[in-house]
This record gives C-alpha cells, structure tokens and sequence, in this order.
C-alpha cells in the first residue's frame, strides 16, 4: 500500500473511532426493498452488516418483496392493483404475497449465512431469527376500496425481539402481520420498520433508497434535519422524490416515537451504510429529533470522548497533559460541544472567586469543525457560564493560539495581572502568553 493510502487508511480508522466506540450495545433497524436482493447488491450489504455486527451492534432487517410479489403475480396472470401507492391484497394476490416474501426471506437468511475464506463473511457467525413478532390488523376501506388482506402494523413484540437480540442473533422481518385470529396481513415495509424502531427505541433507523437522500429545491442534498424541517419537506410533495414521499412521513413518525436518528441513504452506492455510520458529514440524509449540535455542561461520561480529542493536542505540546483521574475530577469544571453524540469541542473554566477572575483552559476543537465556528460557540458558552458565576475578568494561557483569542476580545497581559494563586503556580519554562478579557 502507497505511504499515502496509508496515511488516508489511519486518519479514517481514527476518525472512525469515536463512532465504533457510540454504536456497541445500540440498536439499529435497517430497511431496504426486495430490488436490493432481485439485483444482487445485498451480497455486498451482508459484508457491511458482519461488519456492525461483529462491532456489538443489535441489527434488525427489514426487507421489502414489491418486485418478487409482482413477478409472482404475472406467473398467475393477476394484475397488480393500489390505493394511495399501497397494494390491494385480495384473495386470489395473497398467495403470491406470501410466496415472495417467503422466496425473500429464505434468500437473505442464505447470503448471511456464508462464511467463505479470504472473504469479508469469513469466520462470520452470523445466526438469524425469524417470527411472528408483528400483530396487524386491517387497512380496511381507502378512498371506497377495500384493501382486503393489506393491513398496518398493530403491535410490534419488543420483548420478544430483544431476548432474540440479547441473545446475539440479528432479527429478520418480513413485512407480513399476523392477527390474534390467525390471519396474515401485507403490510408495507416502512410502516413495519419504523414501529419497530419505535418499539425497540432505536438507536438508528436506516432506510435504503434509490435516491441519495433528500434535496432542497435546487437538488442540493439535504445532509441533517431536525424534525420540524423535515414536517415542512413533507408538506412541499412536489419537491420530493417517489421514495422521499414513501420514507420521510416514517422517519418523521419513527422519530417522535422514540427512535434517535434516521438516516435515508443511496442502495444503489457500495458502502455507502458504512460512510454514513462512520464519517461526520455522511453520504445521505439524517432526521433527528433535536438539533444535532449542542453545548453542554460536561458528565462523567463524556470523559473518553474529552481525552480522545485532546490527546492529539497534549502529543504536540499545545495543551497541558491531564490524566484520566484528574479528568475525573474536574470534570464539573467541563463544557463540551456534542455533534450527533461525539465530543468535537471541550473548555474548562476554572474561578478564583476572591478576586473575580476565571480561567479557560483546556480549549479544544476537532480540526474539521474549527472553520465552522466551534470554537467560537464555545467561547459564548464559557463566557455566559462565568457571567453567572460572577466573574468580571477572563484570562487564558496558551503558547500557540493568541492570536485566535487576540481576534475575539483577549489583550496580552503579565503575570502580575494573574491571580496570586495561578501567579504562584505559573510555569516559567513552558513561557505561555497570558491573555485577558473583561466580561
């Protein structure tokens, strides 16, 4: 491998890191339609489940069989009838709903059952459950027409799919109902894979689509949106693609239910469920629930991701190291900014109360998120905290970055203007500037 692939490969697997660290024990629904078994691309979406699953991540599927169920049809020279896009199943169509499906779900089982050598799947060990975990019930009457044996998903047993997962099986569902009086329902993937996602509080929801994800009007892709963006999109039909009109209402549903993040991404682009778990600006859209970016005072918890991204700085001198017990700590003296659950900016402030001053320290943002303002954000924060606290002057030491606390309020200052205790503890041999700033 070139020493420039090489290099590419580690700042990856590194950048990689605080996600691989987020996902162990989550829970993630991933739904995709029959096309991405009919066309051969599910060999290389089982190469990226072994991955997540060999990651300790809790994986559903769910799968689609629109293309299987017509092929069947047309073997039975019946004609495919809908309502609203959704599929009437009437007597005579039930048998080939239930044949695809079946046809699918035996097909899935056998790709994740390969363990070839010298391939991704080797040594995978990969054991799948399948069941009757979704109660439906009847569409009933749409727009005049009776949707027969076309139902909605009643309940999803949460209980049931969890022993299965807690047990390390990754759980298969097909979009079938069952009903307490023995009759079976079709129902449409996405209404089964966001219930469930709801049902399970998911971690993630992921749908495969043909499109790249959702766009604005003038075809930019739309990378995050929080609930109330997406609500709006709903509204604007005419803007969205078929598949954004069929998966963006159940993202907005999964969401409010419960399930954290949704993501709506290409089926059509080879790796691209692994770009959108483990890179920070992803290849497709993301719905969540809250902004995905906030500042926060910093928990016990956040001390791993805090020493992750100022080790870095430690190795090159720009900051004091700190060791985890210190961090430990302090940690109450912490703020953090959080994008999509990793930590990308820290600060500490740390009072002398007698002499109304307060110290930042510790000041660190992700390189990728220094040009978007992070820092900036996290100097507010800080600032308002120490405004609360009484603090009247603001004082920073730092050997490499004056300039950027020059250009947003710092002067240079000496060491007497210091408070007599950080006097007493400044060190002469790593000559920080001290910089101070009135509040």
């Amino acid at each position: 491998m070139q020493a420039s692939k090489q290099a590419d490969f580690v700042q990856w697997f590194r950048a990689a890191a605080p996600y691989v660290h987020a996902f162990g024990g989550r829970t993630f629904v991933i739904a995709f339609g029959g096309e991405v078994v009919m066309d051969g691309s599910f060999v290389e979406l089982t190469h990226d489940i072994n991955l997540l699953a060999s990651l300790g991540v809790r994986l559903v599927l769910v799968h689609g069989a629109r293309p299987q169920i017509e092929a069947q049809l047309r073997t039975a020279g019946l004609k495919a009838k809908y309502v609203q896009g959704i599929r009437v199943t009437d007597e005579d169509a039930l048998p080939c709903v239930k044949q695809a499906n079946g046809q699918v779900r035996v097909e899935i089982e056998a790709l994740l059952s390969m363990g070839l050598p010298n391939s991704p799947m080797a040594n995978s060990d990969i054991r799948v459950a399948s069941g009757n975990f979704v109660i439906a019930r009847p569409r009933g009457v749409v727009d005049g027409v009776d949707m027969c044996y076309t139902g909605e998903v009643r309940k999803v047993h949460a209980d049931a799919i969890n022993i299965r997962l807690d047990d390390g099986e990754l759980v298969l569902l097909s979009p079938l109902g069952y009903s307490p009086t023995g009759e079976i329902f079709n129902l449409t993937l996405e209404d089964v894979a966001a219930e469930t996602a709801i049902a399970l509080g998911a971690e993630k929801l992921i749908f495969l689509m043909d499109e790249p994800g959702l766009k604005s009007k003038s075809g930019r892709l739309l990378r995050e949106l929080t609930v109330s963006d997406a609500e709006k999109l709903v509204g604007k039909e005419k803007q969205m693609s078929g598949d954004a009109r069929l998966y963006l209402p159940h993202a907005v549903k999964a969401c409010k239910g419960g399930a954290a993040r949704v993501h709506l991404i290409s089926r059509h682009a080879d790796g691209a469920l692994l770009l959108e778990l483990f890179t920070r600006d992803g290849v497709g859209s993301m719905v969540s629930r809250d902004p995905l970016e906030q500042m926060r005072d910093a928990s016990i918890e956040d001390v791993g991701g805090i020493i992750r991204l100022i080790e870095p700085l430690e190795a090159e001198g720009t900051l004091v190291k700190r060791s985890r017990e210190l961090l430990e700590m302090e940690i109450s003296r912490f703020s953090v900014l959080e994008h999509d659950g990793v930590i990308v900016g820290c600060a500490a402030l740390y009072p002398f109360a007698d002499e109304k001053a307060a110290e930042l320290a510790c000041v660190a943002v992700a390189p990728e998120y220094r040009d978007a303002g992070g820092g900036e954000q996290l100097l507010k924060y800080v600032e308002e905290k120490a405004k609360k606290q009484r603090v009247k002057r603001l004082f920073v030491l730092t050997t490499r970055a004056a300039h950027w606390f020059i250009e947003h309020g710092f002067a240079e200052a000496n060491v007497d203007s210091l408070p007599k205790q950080k006097q007493a503890l400044y060190n002469y041999q790593r000559r920080s500037k001290v910089l101070m700033k009135p509040l």
